[in-house]
């Protein structure tokens, strides 16, 4: 039975930003605000890699990560936990990720100053509804 559904399909589109948290392997958390949790496929999701330097040690100490997204239409939240499987700095998902990023950037004003180090994909393990 695949993880995310339709229903999920609304909080991963970046119209609400979404919040992930990491824990070192001595217990240090660290939680990041990031644009986008971009849907990879049912029972995936990636994670644009820009400024993420204390999310990436945690991630390489503890392979957990637990991410926040909201469905803009009913405002329901889905807690998702996730388990690190690769990050990817070419290809396809890489550079569709990349493109949007830099839409991101240019209404911003910001055009230029994002960079896309790599799509970190996740493998969801769980997600939790709340209404």
């Amino acid at each position: 039975m695949p993880m995310i559904t339709e229903q999920h399909l609304p909080a991963l589109q970046g119209l609400i930003p979404a919040c992930v948290t990491t824990c070192s392997a001595a217990g240090e958390p660290n939680t990041s605000v990031i644009s986008q949790i971009w849907y990879v496929d049912a029972d995936h999701v990636a994670l644009s890699n820009q400024f993420f330097n204390k999310t990436k040690r945690n991630v390489a100490e503890n392979p957990f990560a637990y991410a926040s997204i909201i469905n803009p239409t009913t405002l329901g939240m889905h807690n998702l936990e996730l388990e690190f499987q690769h990050t990817e700095a070419e290809g396809d998902l890489f550079d569709e990720m990349e493109m949007k990023l830099e839409a991101i950037a240019s209404m911003s004003g910001m055009s230029g100053i994002f960079r896309l180090l790599g799509a970190d994909v996740y493998k969801v393990a769980s997600i939790k509804t709340f209404r």
